[in-house]
């Protein structure tokens, strides 16, 4: 464990505010049997707590959005972090793994929070690409224009590759899924967490080195994993983007109210199994 007692020790929590019912075949770019099992879908966003600060990674999508995209839509994510104590006015920092429309969502809920995003992301959100209905599918133009509009508000920090947020937080460029996909590493009171995002939506899609379907560069996604895998202390301190094991995984804060009970848990604690 590579613990850095000169580091700050942040507090990491998932939220899940949204879920879908897939196959498993869904969820893998190949070797699925057309009549296997069911493999649901979370959607969570997550916390960073700690020196007086908080920085939300990813933003979700809303309640119009679910219902465009036929997601189940538990909660407003941005609203339930009050479950946490936290006010929106309380988010100084916004890091946005990636734009697709289940990371980059309510950017308009949080107008002072300043963003973090690889500047690789964003041309890749407003360039050529976007022509093709393949790559632009999973993008929701709304939140493609907020970034923008954040741009030329001076609320945008662009990462170019690897990039310390603070002490403690840092970014580090994947691609794959997107050209300019990033993942979270982030020092705690167990050693350094990586919040994989999309590199690996599900333990399984990493661990068997079977690629998720919606990719960018499918080369870029299979050597990202070597890299989240250097990133963090051991594979018990890489976390998801979207299994639903998350939250079985690790133990819940103390004090929840009663509807978020299930739905939040602390990632800078050790998982219970």
């Amino acid at each position: 464990m590579r613990h850095d007692t000169l580091l700050p020790a942040y507090e990491v929590y998932a939220l899940r505010y949204a879920a879908h019912d897939r196959p498993r075949r869904d969820n893998f770019i190949a070797g699925s049997d057309p009549h296997d099992a069911a493999m649901p879908m979370d959607y969570f966003v997550w916390v960073i707590r700690g020196q007086g600060a908080v920085w939300l990674v990813d933003t979700g999508f809303n309640a119009e959005m679910a219902q465009r995209r036929a997601r189940q839509f538990l909660r407003c994510p941005i609203a339930s972090l009050a479950g946490l104590g936290i006010a929106p006015g309380d988010i100084g920092h916004v890091i946005v793994t990636h734009l697709h429309y289940d990371h980059a969502g309510n950017l308009d809920l949080l107008p002072k929070a300043r963003i973090h995003i690889q500047q690789r992301e964003l041309h890749y959100a407003t360039g050529c690409q976007m022509c093709k209905p393949l790559f632009r599918a999973a993008f929701a133009v709304e939140d493609v224009i907020e970034v923008v509009k954040g741009v030329y508000a001076d609320r945008v920090s662009f990462c170019h590759g690897d990039t310390r947020i603070a002490p403690g937080i840092e970014t580090a460029l994947i691609g794959g899924h997107t050209d300019g996909l990033q993942v979270v590493r982030v020092h705690t009171q167990r050693g350094w967490v990586v919040l994989a995002s999309d590199a690996s939506h599900y333990y399984e899609n990493m661990d068997a080195e079977m690629p998720y379907p919606i990719v960018f560069h499918v080369g870029d996604m299979v050597a990202g994993w070597d890299k989240v895998r250097a990133l963090a202390d051991s594979a018990q301190h890489v976390v998801p983007g979207h299994d639903p094991d998350v939250l079985r995984r690790y133990p819940a804060p103390a004090g929840l109210p009663a509807d978020l009970v299930g739905e939040v848990v602390s990632l800078h604690e050790a998982p219970v199994r």
